[in-house]
């Protein structure tokens, strides 16, 4: 594996492959020193176009937790303000020596340009590109369903084990919302299938991308026929976009009070649930559009945990992409 640009490109030992190692990684986070030196001497720049806190401090935890340095580039301030190309910011940062370039780009397909142009030699991993892809976003979700719901002896809590070497067949994840203008729902989608979960799409008509039939879950407009009727054991609700709709709904909803009675998980759905039920949001959340503050402060919910998770997957990509995916993990700190 030489770049992580989409969960397209994962097969299923690949995925689990990821999954074990964040195990791994996360065993080590609860020591009193966290740090490994894994990657010592090794350089990780954070190259970010649009905005992001979660995914920017998570990436940069984990590299610093594995001991490489670290360089922070954000558009706002730089040269790209001024109108500097993607391939003269990647050509300046290879001119530093830059191992890896986490990337997140307005345009879809940016990251794969960087990936595949020459501009840079080190691994290229995607942190999110316009409305395509978010593939460590999905990992972590993946990892948060398998480490509560695999192994566990029916989905009633965590296993030590978390499901370690194992997929998600036989799980139904319902994905909620936005669906139009969520790169985390596609990466999903893709990841989902391939490690064997049936993934159900729930959102109105107009947040429904065209083509949807040709990916692989299944598509409803009926948020509560699928909660009640397809009794999910993961329901993950999505972001409304907003700041990609030209006004406050554009057009995909009559009002915010119509779209939360259709699809916001509020205290009443959430009770409509099977106990083992786990909820998931990529943040952040518009707290009373399409997730009420009950469900989002549920025992059920797993959001904070994801944030938690978050670092060691992100850890465990950058450790195969830049250590070697056939060297083992030293969790002894030497």
């Amino acid at each position: 594996m030489k770049h992580l640009l989409s969960t397209g490109d994962l097969d299923r030992a690949d995925a689990i492959r990821i999954l074990d190692t964040a195990a791994q990684m996360a065993a080590t986070q609860d020591r009193a020193i966290k740090k490994l030196p894994t990657l010592r001497g090794r350089t990780v720049v954070n190259l970010f176009f649009e905005d992001s806190t979660r995914t920017r401090i998570s990436f940069e935890t984990a590299a610093k937790r594995l001991s490489a340095d670290v360089i922070n580039f954000s558009a706002k301030g730089s040269s790209v303000s001024k109108g500097e190309s993607l391939k003269d910011t990647a050509l300046t940062l290879q001119a530093m020596g830059a191992d890896a370039v986490v990337v997140r780009h307005q345009a879809s397909g940016a990251p794969h340009t960087l990936a595949h142009s020459g501009w840079t030699h080190g691994a290229v991993i995607n942190a999110g590109d316009g409305t395509h892809q978010h593939p460590t976003q999905a990992l972590l979700d993946a990892y948060t369903i398998r480490r509560h719901l695999v192994g566990t002896g029916g989905g009633t809590g965590t296993s030590g084990t978390g499901g370690l070497g194992q997929d998600l067949a036989g799980l139904h994840v319902a994905v909620v919302g936005d669906v139009l203008h969520s790169r985390v729902a596609r990466s999903n989608v893709e990841l989902l299938h391939t490690l064997g979960a049936r993934v159900t799409l729930v959102a109105p008509p107009t947040l429904v991308p065209v083509g949807v039939e040709a990916w692989t879950a299944d598509v409803s407009y009926h948020l509560d026929e699928v909660l009640l009727d397809g009794k999910p054991d993961a329901v993950m609700m999505l972001r409304v976009q907003r700041e990609r709709m030209s006004t406050a709904g554009g057009g995909f909803f009559p009002s915010p009070l119509e779209y939360t009675r259709g699809y916001g998980l509020d205290a009443r759905r959430l009770a409509s649930l099977p106990e083992h039920t786990i909820v998931l949001h990529p943040g952040p959340m518009n707290r009373g559009l399409e997730i009420s503050a009950d469900a989002a402060d549920s025992p059920r919910a797993v959001i904070v945990e994801q944030v938690a998770n978050g670092v060691a997957v992100r850890m465990a990509v950058l450790y195969l992409l830049l250590a070697g995916e056939h060297t083992s993990v030293r969790v002894d700190g030497e």
